[in-house]
């Protein structure tokens, strides 16, 4: 029960790595708010939390709106009082080679994935400025905010973004006591990865892997609630990477 008295939102906690991560948060001890645009699924994590003896509620909000992101914050506070963690996950992916990416394409994975997470901290951090709350702002950032992979051009570019944002906004929300931290993982068994599937590079990205499979979403959850905690305050301003050494051990070169 490490995050006991706590108060954590999850965005995108309707799926994947969001759900699970939002389980894991209650199990901790933290009081969950569930974000996502897709109210059926979010409700459902939310009585899974609430039906394992947890405090969850929902709130429906499209991260690309700076207005409703302010809103889910706010009903925050006043559903339990405080805000003390904010993760902010919501993310989609298009796959498709450069020359067939358009402009469109990028705009949609950009709003969601880049400024999504930008008014996901400027929202909460302001919020717990004003609370006097010493909180943590977790971006969940993507292994391909460091490396490139081949068609998702629009994904890149706002990974690369949330990477620097998470180091910008470290330095920017210090001396207010709130944290600023990412996490990066690699080809996590979720829906983002149909792209992949649907081009036939599934078994590639599996490869990239040391250990030659996906990485499971309750993994990424798992490290994302410790970086909630106290015993993490060292970490500040850097991605963790959860990525099964995609990034790091490319001299590996077994079949």
């Amino acid at each position: 029960m490490r995050l006991k008295d706590k108060v954590s939102v999850v965005t995108g906690g309707a799926e994947g790595i969001g759900r699970e991560t939002a389980i894991r948060l209650a199990k901790e001890g933290s009081k969950v708010i569930v974000s996502d645009f897709n109210e059926e699924l979010g409700e459902l994590t939310v009585r899974d939390i609430q039906e394992s003896g947890g405090e969850a509620r929902f709130f429906k909000a499209d991260v690309t709106s700076f207005e409703q992101v302010e809103a889910l914050v706010e009903f925050t506070v006043q559903t339990f009082g405080n805000i003390h963690v904010m993760f902010n996950n919501a993310g989609i992916g298009i796959t498709k080679p450069f020359l067939d990416h358009s402009p469109e394409d990028y705009h949609k994975v950009v709003n969601v994935n880049q400024h999504g997470v930008y008014y996901g901290m400027l929202a909460a951090a302001r919020k717990m400025k004003d609370l006097g709350t010493e909180g943590v702002i977790i971006n969940n950032a993507s292994v391909f905010g460091f490396v490139g992979t081949l068609g998702i051009t629009g994904y890149q570019a706002a990974k690369g973004a949330v990477v620097m944002l998470t180091k910008h906004g470290a330095l920017e929300l210090a001396p207010h006591g709130i944290r600023v931290v990412g996490i990066g993982p690699a080809a996590v068994n979720t829906k983002i990865v149909q792209g992949y599937r649907d081009a036939g590079l599934l078994e590639y990205m599996k490869k990239q892997q040391l250990t030659r499979k996906l990485i499971e979403p309750e993994e990424i959850a798992a490290v994302t609630a410790f970086l909630a905690t106290d015993e993490a305050r060292s970490l500040n301003g850097s991605i963790v990477m959860a990525d099964d050494g995609f990034a790091s051990f490319k001299s590996d070169i077994r079949p």
